[in-house]
């Protein structure tokens, strides 16, 4: 029995014009009048998905890949990096690297050292060079890669307790090691008082793989990377098709 809906955001249950289709938001909302609980995971800062609420309540949502918890307005959970840690990082960085691009989510503020609306056109940055951001931890950093060779590259930066990871081909996360979709999940199921294997998530990339693989049911959409289908236990049809809400009707409605 599926008693909570995970599901990721962007070319997920948004569609490729960053929409959430009515009949969507009708599906999941026929979920929540059944008890069952949504749950948005994102990378996503919480500034750019509250509109989202508006057509579906979500009843928690996770952000930054895991690193921040809310549950209604109340931020219930983070795992971030410590503000010197992460001075020192993008200081090294940006002395090493000039041209990266780089930025930070501080408390629901994005810096960054270059144009963003390049990659984000749904947020706007802070200019920084690093050296005056605010003494307070940091959710987040981003660097811009361009394969698998710059995550390696610039993993050799962080301490122990964060890693990076690869999003949408061009974007290199770093966070810390407990900030993950699947330890989220792990958390608003123990507040719920749900089990892992009552939940259902749907993804489409690398920062998705482990949250398929350890909820009940992973569901990857017709348009995730291979690498996600393969760990999935069934596919739907694409996020331009509204499949989350295709395969809820079907297998939960």
């Amino acid at each position: 029995m599926i008693r909570m809906i995970v599901t990721d955001l962007d070319r997920t249950l948004l569609r490729s014009d960053k929409s959430i289709s009515e009949y969507t938001a009708a599906v999941l909302r026929r979920c929540q009048e059944r008890g069952i609980k949504i749950v948005f995971a994102t990378a996503r800062p919480k500034r750019t998905v509250n509109h989202f609420f508006d057509n579906i309540p979500a009843d928690a949502v996770i952000l930054h890949n895991g690193a921040v918890i809310y549950i209604g307005d109340e931020r219930f959970s983070n795992c971030g990096i410590e503000a010197a840690t992460a001075r020192k990082i993008l200081l090294s960085m940006s002395r090493d690297w000039p041209e990266a691009a780089l930025s930070v989510e501080i408390d629901d503020v994005l810096y960054a050292n270059f144009d963003v609306s390049a990659i984000w056109n749904y947020t706007q940055a802070t200019p920084t060079d690093f050296t005056d951001l605010p003494d307070k931890p940091v959710d987040k950093i981003i660097v811009g890669v361009s394969s698998m060779a710059d995550i390696e590259c610039f993993s050799k930066y962080l301490p122990e307790y964060l890693y990076i990871e690869m999003s949408d081909g061009r974007l290199g996360l770093i966070m810390n090691r407990g900030a993950a979709k699947q330890n989220a999940v792990k958390v608003l199921t123990g507040h719920f008082g749900f089990d892992m294997n009552e939940t259902a998530a749907f993804g489409d990339d690398y920062n998705d793989l482990q949250m398929l693989r350890e909820c009940g049911i992973g569901v990857a959409m017709e348009n995730a990377l291979d690498e996600i289908k393969a760990v999935a236990d069934c596919i739907c049809d694409t996020n331009d098709n509204d499949g989350v809400a295709k395969w809820l009707e079907k297998n939960v409605l």
